[in-house]
C-alpha cells in the first residue's frame, strides 16, 4: 500500500512540477511587460498537504466551530490540496514596475526541469519494479 503512495505522491509532485514550470515560462514571456510581478508555487507546502492527505494525517488546519448541531459539516474532498501561486517580489521592481530577473528565472527553469526529470525516472523505475514482480510470478 505504502508503494501507491509514493507512486500517488510522485504523480502529484509531477503535476505540481509542470504548473511551476508554466509560471516560470510566463515570467519569462512577460519580461517587457509594464507592471508585471513574477509568480512562483509554495511547492513544497503543496506537497505536504496532499503527503497529509494521502496518509490521513492531522492535518495542522483550523477546525471550523460549530455551535448547533443543525450546522452542515464541512467535506475536505470537496477542496483538494492546491498549490499556492504567490507574486515573488524579492527582486527590485525596473523602472517599469516589472519584477522578473531574467537570470532568476533561468536558472529556477534548470532546477525545475531537472527535478521534473528526476520524478519522471522514478516514476518509471518504480513502474519497472511492479512489471518484474508480475513477471516473476507469472513464472512461477
Amino acid at each position: 500500500m505504502e508503494i501507491n503512495h509514493a507512486h500517488t505522491l510522485m504523480a502529484k509532485a509531477l503535476d505540481y512540477r509542470a504548473l511551476r514550470q508554466d509560471l516560470i515560462s510566463s515570467n519569462i514571456a512577460n519580461v517587457d511587460t509594464p507592471f508585471y510581478r513574477s509568480r512562483d508555487i509554495l511547492f513544497e507546502d503543496a506537497l505536504v498537504k496532499e503527503r497529509e492527505k494521502l496518509h490521513n494525517l492531522p492535518s495542522k488546519k483550523l477546525q471550523m466551530a460549530v455551535t448547533s448541531p443543525m450546522h452542515l459539516q464541512g467535506n475536505e474532498n470537496d477542496f483538494p490540496p492546491k498549490a499556492e501561486i504567490f507574486f515573488r517580489d524579492g527582486h527590485m521592481a525596473r523602472n517599469d514596475g516589472n519584477t522578473v530577473d531574467l537570470d532568476v528565472e533561468t536558472t529556477e527553469m534548470a532546477k525545475n526541469g531537472t527535478m521534473y526529470n528526476a520524478l519522471v525516472m522514478a516514476l518509471k523505475k518504480n513502474s519497472m519494479l511492479f512489471k518484474s514482480v508480475i513477471d516473476s510470478s507469472a513464472k512461477i
